[in-house]
C-alpha cells in the first residue's frame, strides 16, 4: 500500500526547485516542486511504497541541496543525499 509522503523545503529567492530521489530514477523535471505565493516554502507530496529512498532538492536547475529536516547517508559522489524511510 503506497503512503502519501508531503516534502518541503524553504528556499528563499529560489525560482524553481525539484524534488529528485531514487522514487523517480534522479530525474530533474519529474517532480518539480510547489511554492506558497505568500513566502519562500515549496512543497511536493508523492504517493510512496513501503522502502527507504534516498532525495535531494534541485534549486534553479543547478544546486543540490539536502533536506535540512531528513538524515544523511553518503552516496558514490562524495557528499550525501537525504533519506527517508515510509512504512
Amino acid at each position: 500500500m503506497n503512503t502519501s509522503v508531503h516534502f518541503s523545503f524553504r528556499c528563499p529567492g529560489a525560482k524553481s526547485v525539484a524534488l529528485v530521489g531514487d522514487f523517480n530514477d534522479w530525474s530533474v523535471t519529474a517532480h518539480p516542486m510547489t511554492r506558497d505565493p505568500a513566502g519562500d516554502l515549496w512543497a511536493a507530496t508523492l504517493r510512496l511504497a513501503p522502502g527507504r529512498y534516498e532525495y535531494k532538492f534541485l534549486v534553479n536547475g543547478r544546486s543540490w541541496w539536502n533536506d535540512p529536516d531528513a538524515p544523511k547517508v553518503s552516496n558514490s559522489w562524495g557528499s550525501e543525499n537525504s533519506y527517508l524511510a515510509v512504512d
